[in-house]
């Protein structure tokens, strides 16, 4: 199922903030593929969303048996979103028991599997689920395959900095990697950063146990010195204090640390807001105290909501990959097609292309 990964409301960009010119054009149509039969509720929660987001500017090809799927199409549904909705017929469902590779490889009418071909195949421009994770990744490296010049995709992640979103990945991709790797993933995030949150000149920073040089274990000695020479805008080594300090706007590290801290910082805010809950009902002062501070928690809280941003994105690969949480309502659902439909309007997969071009991973000299 999804990983349990944590995102901004929005990628509001603040008044600081140098913005960059994008390719984006206001409403172009975009055409994204959704699993209809992927995730706990699959497929009613998932058919909901696809029709709370589908319009003119937005259609959205839903993935899955059709025999499954048209009864939550008929009935009392809006005329205009059900329009701008069609069907592609799939035959089977990978599971979370199935080996995701091997599955990919063989059901070849599973939905994930024809999802990712609809992109492979041109019928559309990226593919949402809440499906497998695993088997994601599996179809967007055997199927989608990678964008040029990058050798392994990224997980990416919008965390709630104090002033503004900082693009964090890998989320949990790839959970053994190399130091050119970290430089792919921060050439992937200095793109996603330029295009689609209006950054210019992204500062990038490598997750690390202290902010000097020559800190950390082999993996993270070897990238710092290949970030330093990458050309990109590096910063140095961020702790994990400050990754929402506004130290770096696009943080770097390998995806079994960055999943770890990912959740951590999630069950950090849920246990954090459920204090100020209980605190603010252990009396009158604090009961009014949290009446007048709620609308503000709310907004707050919805910072670390995957409800709100609807899903991740899987960036480095000939198309956009969203992966959900796999529970996700049809609020997810619908958000997770929005935020997939915005980041092509920015013009995200061209921005990887340019990035690609300008830079060139450097080989690492203390290995020659």
């Amino acid at each position: 199922m999804g990983d349990d990964l944590v995102g901004p409301q929005s990628t509001e960009v603040t008044e600081t903030t140098e913005v960059t010119e994008t390719t984006e054009v206001k409403d172009a149509p975009v055409t994204l593929a959704l699993d209809a039969e992927g995730g706990d509720n699959a497929p009613g929660e998932i058919v909901a969303g696809a029709l709370l987001a589908a319009s003119s500017s937005l259609r959205v090809l839903l993935v899955g048996r059709p025999q499954v799927i048209e009864p939550h199409l008929a009935g009392d549904v809006s005329a205009t979103a059900r329009s701008h909705i069609s069907v592609l017929a799939s035959a089977s469902v990978i599971s979370s028991h199935d080996e995701p590779a091997a599955a990919v490889k063989t059901m070849h009418d599973a939905s994930i599997v024809v999802g990712a071909r609809s992109v492979a195949d041109g019928l559309s421009q990226g593919f949402v689920s809440a499906g497998s994770t695993g088997a994601m990744l599996a179809a967007a490296l055997l199927i989608v395959r990678r964008a040029g010049g990058i050798r392994r995709p990224a997980i990416v992640t919008l965390l709630p900095g104090v002033r503004g979103p900082v693009v964090f990945l890998d989320s949990g991709a790839n959970a053994e990697c190399r130091p050119e790797h970290l430089v792919e993933f921060a050439i992937l995030g200095t793109a996603y950063s330029r295009t689609v949150i209006g950054k210019a000149g992204p500062r990038v920073g490598l997750l690390n146990i202290g902010v000097e040089e020559g800190k950390g274990n082999e993996l993270a000695q070897a990238a710092h010195r290949l970030l330093e020479r990458s050309g990109l805008n590096f910063v140095g080594n961020v702790e994990g204090t400050d990754l929402l300090a506004d130290v770096a706007d696009v943080v770097v590290t390998d995806g079994f640390t960055g999943n770890v801290a990912l959740k951590a910082m999630e069950g950090c805010a849920g246990a954090v807001f459920s204090r100020v809950r209980d605190a603010a009902g252990t009396g009158v002062r604090s009961k009014v105290g949290g009446i007048l501070l709620r609308p503000a928690l709310r907004r707050m809280r919805a910072g670390y909501d995957p409800e709100e941003y609807g899903g991740t994105c899987l960036l480095g690969v000939r198309g956009l990959i969203v992966i959900c949480h796999g529970n996700a309502t049809r609020k997810a659902i619908a958000n997770g097609l929005r935020f997939g439909a915005e980041a092509l309007r920015k013009g995200v997969l061209a921005g990887v292309e340019a990035e690609v071009a300008r830079i060139t991973v450097p080989g690492d000299p203390a290995a020659s």
